[in-house]
């Protein structure tokens, strides 16, 4: 079965016949190209034009990121499901006032629902007026008549909730504080940036087995951002994946505040960790749960690619979109 290849050491990616081949100081690693399903680059990697053109006929993405962990960019190869009817009943589903309120309300209501959902799990009582906050803003959703009213309450609604995070996992070196992004100005911000970026390039994957075009979203607004629709899809799937592997790795105590370090980037976390915290991203990937529209178990990926096929069906008006709530 295809799986994500992470890199991490130095050297030259490059094809060998039909295979891929990593060479570094440490030796050379062979991979089936069978076995790829995509690639996210965390290191100084070398490529060719010859390697791209082999990964755009095996329709494999490359996801970059910086030394720091930031993602900088996506080589996507020319789409392979391309459809005309769908790009254009996207821009018509953007460009329809009514049409994209929709589904933008769908996306953070679905968001805040989970949010809710995950702090249920935890301590009810001391989380009770978190909850109640959530609903109220779950509540002023349904009466918003603009996208940006939408994504101010879903900031606001995300403010109350990272502040629980606190009474969540109770340890002193992880403080949540605020949301800083870049940089980080703590390690709980450290790991959420870290996680999200991870889950907005597995989403940007699945999208791109799909008809959809990644281009156009209808919460985030569609500019001069290469990519947006992955953004719109990872809000729902941001607490039930990355928000709760942040509280095992920590509460478990997998992830301490030894394995940060500070740099003009802000609080960054190291190499190993960054190993550690992806092994276990990728396998809360692979957990899985009931799908009551496919009557059976699939892995919360396979959530991911559903949640885009369910737009797709909604655009083209075969089926009113009701996002995953978990």
């Amino acid at each position: 079965m295809a799986e994500p290849i992470y890199i991490f050491t130095d050297g030259f990616l490059r094809r060998k016949d039909n295979s891929l081949v990593l060479e570094t100081q440490e030796g050379n690693r062979h991979i089936p190209v069978e076995n790829v399903s995509e690639i996210k680059v965390f290191s100084e990697v070398d490529l060719n034009k010859r390697l791209l053109e082999f990964l755009t006929e095996k329709n494999i993405c490359v996801h970059f990121f910086n030394h720091y962990g930031y993602y900088v960019g996506t080589y996507y190869p020319r789409e392979f499901l391309n459809s005309g009817l769908v790009v254009l009943k996207q821009a018509e589903f953007y460009l329809d006032h009514r049409k994209r309120m929709f589904i933008a309300r769908k996306l953070v209501e679905s968001s805040i629902k989970n949010m809710i959902g995950i702090l249920k799990n935890y301590d009810k009582e001391a989380l009770s007026e978190t909850v109640n906050d959530l609903s109220k803003h779950l509540e002023s959703a349904e009466k918003c008549d603009t996208v940006e009213q939408l994504m101010a309450i879903e900031g606001n609604a995300k403010e109350v909730y990272y502040h629980s995070f606190d009474k969540i996992i109770k340890v002193e070196e992880f403080q949540f504080e605020r949301r800083s992004r870049r940089p980080p100005e703590n390690e709980l911000n450290a790991l959420i940036s870290f996680g999200n970026s991870l889950l907005y390039t597995t989403v940007l994957s699945e999208i791109y087995k799909t008809h959809l075009d990644p281009r156009i979203g209808y919460l985030h607004s569609t500019n001069n951002r290469r990519f947006t629709l992955n953004l719109d899809i990872a809000e729902i799937f941001k607490p039930i994946i990355v928000d709760k592997l942040i509280f095992t790795l920590i509460k478990r105590k997998q992830i301490k505040a030894k394995d940060f370090h500070e740099s003009v980037e802000g609080i960054v976390l190291k190499d190993s960790a960054k190993k550690l915290f992806i092994q276990s991203f990728e396998e809360k990937l692979k957990e899985t749960v009931y799908s009551k529209s496919l009557k059976r178990q699939v892995s919360r990926r396979t959530l991911i690619r559903m949640e885009a096929y369910k737009l797709e069906k909604h655009i083209l008006e075969d089926e009113s979109y009701e996002p995953y709530v978990e």
